[in-house]
């Protein structure tokens, strides 16, 4: 997670995932759509790249989640673009 309230107005922090295929990008923003809804009862207000499943972003609000796969989450490098931001990488868990 990086947290950019420092740096842009539209919102607060990108969450970042990856996954090795299609599949596993789309299993993987299904359970963080599922996670989230149980917990804070909310779904994203916009979900785009459903179709390829290439790059997944679900626009929480102030919370955006890209979940990519691995070719194109090193293309867009989203981690060195905003490498100033103070990143998060919270404990694994089940």
């Amino acid at each position: 997670m990086l947290d950019l309230r420092d740096f842009v107005d539209s919102f607060d922090a990108l969450v970042i995932a990856a996954g090795r295929n299609d599949r596993q990008v789309r299993a993987i923003a299904e359970e963080i759509e599922r996670r989230v809804h149980l917990s804070l009862g909310v779904k994203p207000t916009r979900v785009e790249g459903w179709t390829t499943a290439q790059w997944i972003a679900l626009d929480y609000g102030d919370v955006i989640v890209h979940v990519f796969d691995l070719e194109t989450r090193d293309y867009y490098d989203l981690e060195h673009l905003w490498s100033a931001a103070p990143a998060h990488r919270p404990a694994h868990q089940r």
